[in-house]
Order: C-alpha cells, then structure tokens, then sequence
C-alpha cells in the first residue's frame, strides 16, 4: 500500500452553531491519495494553532532564521471577538492558505502534522446538537465566486430531499439511506453523487434516490442545449438500457443534456443516448487526472433501474424521451450542416421566372370540312360570296 497523503483541500463554507454556544466552524473537504473525500470542521482558533505547531516545526521554512527563506504562508491570528462578519472575511484568505499548504515541500505538505490536522475525527462525523431556540446555520462559498465576502448571502437554507428507496452505502465515504428519510443536500455534484447530510450522518448518495419533497420534477435541471459541448470519454462503457449508448475511451461526443442525476444525454454522430457524466471529460482538459479521480467510486444507479421505489407524489417525473431527443437532435444537425436559417419566404429561381409556354393552337380545318361542318346560314354566305 502507498504512502498516506492529502491530494487537495477545499473550503466549503462555515457553520454558525449555537452549542454550547453561539461560535463557528469551518467546513473543509479533504480528497486524500485514495480517492476517498471527507468533510472535516475545524474552528478557526484550531487552525491558528496548527499553524503555530508548523511554524515551530520548521523554523527555517517558516522565516524564521532568514526572513528571505520563509515558504510557509502567513496566516492572521484570530481577533478577540470573531462575528459572522470575521468568519466570511476569512474564506478567502483560508482558500488561499489551503492551496499554499498543499504546494509546500512533500516534508511539510505530507508530514504527520498536516495529515493528522486534516484527519476525520469522531466530532466530524456527529452532527451538532440543535439548539432548544435556533439549528445551526451553513452558509456555502458559490461554486463561482473568488471567496469575496460579498458573496456570501446565507444563511443558504440547504435543500431538503426525500429517499424513495433504500440505499445500501458500498463505501466509507457514502451514507445508507431508508425509503421516507429527509436528508439536507450540502452539495450536488456532476456526477450524481451529492453530499447529504441527516441527523447525526454524513455522506455521498446517489441523486437518483432522491426526490424533492414539493415536485416530482427537479427545478434546476437545465434545458437541451442541441448545439452540444465538445467532451471525451474517459472510460468505456456498454449500455445497459435501451435508452443508453455503448461508447468506448477516447470517443469524441458532444453533450446535449446534461441532467442533475449524473446521467446525461450525449451524441455521437446521429446517435443519442443516456451516458454516465463521470465518464466524460471536457474537451482540451487534463484526461489522465480526471480518470484518476473515477477509480474510487462508480456512476451511480439509474432511477429507471431502482427496484421498490415509491414516491410521495402522484405523478412521474417529467423526462424527454429518447425519441424526442433524436428527432430534435436531427433536425438541429441538418440545419447546421446545410446552413438552413428559420424558414421564410424563398426567392424564385431565375429559371422559374420565365413565361410559361402557351397551350398548341390546333391547324386550321379545310375549306371541304368547314362546308361539311358549318350551318346553312355560314353555307348561303360562303356562296354567296364566291360566286361575287
């Protein structure tokens, strides 16, 4: 077995907590050498303190026999009263701290002290009491933000989802789940695997388990975007369902769908169908650390393939069909490929435009046919005139 080590640290944001008193705590997400992601909670005095034990452990490193050779980041000390408004101030300046941390020296960056500060400790896995007036507060740093404080709009009500199975978790990071549990959804991930937390748990479920408590349907999946979005795959994969394709590493396809539940709707030439999200990568990016990333947990279950499932709603959710996807998709690529534009009023060729030809004129009929033909009057008239 290799040696332990922490891949990266990400700060998700903090919590407000009111027991035993009104203090706060900042919640980091380990990803560590084995794939494995954890959630650690840490008080800001906590990390002040390991970053005096680091300074102490390496002086040189730390500036401290040579200002000039200092490598270890800088870090303010905690101020006497620390309010909501200290606590978002600090995000940026911990992201920045993480980062620095993990780009020292391997020495430092995978030294028992660092690795022992980061470790998961019975506390982090043990939800916070509620408080008798108030429940702890979370407030997330935005996906997109530079860890502004002015980004910070919380407290972010987590949303609240229900099981409609049973899940049995198959690894340490995930989370079992009971049919009618309520789980408060900290982060949804891409691939379909978002991380809850209910009561005194914490971990990974599969979205497909999942289903909002007001509607069937999922608010914020984003519509079809027919135009697609160049990616790769990662990793090969033989459909199971009638509605997925088989695609092999190193394929070129484009996304047109891209759903919350980590399955989205890929094409490949004039072909549609489901494909796990995990197995993709956009395209002109790292692929080797993405297929790293994809060794310590598969794609999660499809919802169509979930046995006993039962909803609290009457009706199903509301999915495009396969059909539909190809059909539109179809439409879209003959119109790219032609260069057709909305339809409108076309121009005439000026082939088109030239007189019609007129109908034949029939021969004119002879003098005995005529006589033969015409009345006695047309008879008396021609007499009459040939004898003048």
């Amino acid at each position: 077995m290799g040696d332990v080590f922490i891949r990266h640290i990400a700060l998700l944001g903090f919590e407000k907590r009111f027991v035993p008193s009104q203090h706060y705590v900042y919640m980091f997400l380990v990803k560590w050498q084995d794939l494995s992601e954890k959630v650690v909670y840490r008080k800001f005095t906590e990390i002040y303190e390991f970053h005096k034990m680091l300074k102490e452990m390496f002086p040189i490193e730390a500036g401290e026999i040579n200002p000039e050779n200092r490598i270890i980041p800088h870090l303010p000390a905690p101020r006497w009263f620390d309010g909501q408004r200290a606590a978002e101030s600090r995000q940026g300046t911990l992201s920045e701290y993480c980062a620095a941390i993990m780009a020292l020296p391997p020495k430092i960056s995978r030294g028992p002290h660092v690795l022992g500060f980061f470790k998961v400790r019975p506390e982090d896995l043990q939800l916070p009491g509620d408080s008798p007036v108030r429940k702890p507060e979370t407030y997330l740093v935005p996906k997109d933000s530079k860890n502004n404080a002015a980004d910070i709009t919380g407290p972010i009500i987590l949303q609240s989802y229900r099981a409609i199975a049973d899940y049995q978790k198959t690894s340490g990071s995930e989370m079992a789940l009971a049919m009618g549990d309520v789980v408060d959804v900290v982060e949804k991930s891409e691939s379909g695997w978002w991380f809850c937390q209910m009561k005194t748990k914490r971990g990974w479920v599969p979205a497909s388990f999942l289903e909002p408590l007001d509607s069937p349907d999922e608010a914020e999946d984003p519509e079809p975007n027919y135009a697609g979005e160049p990616y790769v795959t990662i990793k090969a994969y033989a459909a199971v369902e009638e509605d997925e394709v088989s695609l092999s590493e190193g394929e070129a396809i484009e996304v047109i769908h891209k759903l919350l539940d980590g399955w989205w709707v890929v094409r490949k030439e004039d072909v549609t169908g489901y494909f796990p999200s995990m197995y993709l990568q956009k395209a002109g990016q790292d692929i080797a650390q993405a297929q790293r990333q994809i060794k310590g947990r598969g794609a999660p279950p499809r919802r169509s393939t979930i046995r006993n499932a039962h909803s609290i709603h009457q009706r199903s959710r509301k999915r495009l069909t396969q059909d539909t996807y190809r059909r539109n998709s179809v439409r879209f690529l003959q119109q790219r490929r032609g260069g057709l534009t909305r339809p409108g009023p076309q121009k005439e060729n000026p082939q088109s435009q030239r007189a019609k030809p007129q109908p034949a004129v029939p021969p004119r009929p002879s003098a005995d046919l005529i006589l033969h033909r015409c009345s006695e009057s047309t008879k008396r008239k021609l007499a009459s005139a040939v004898s003048v």
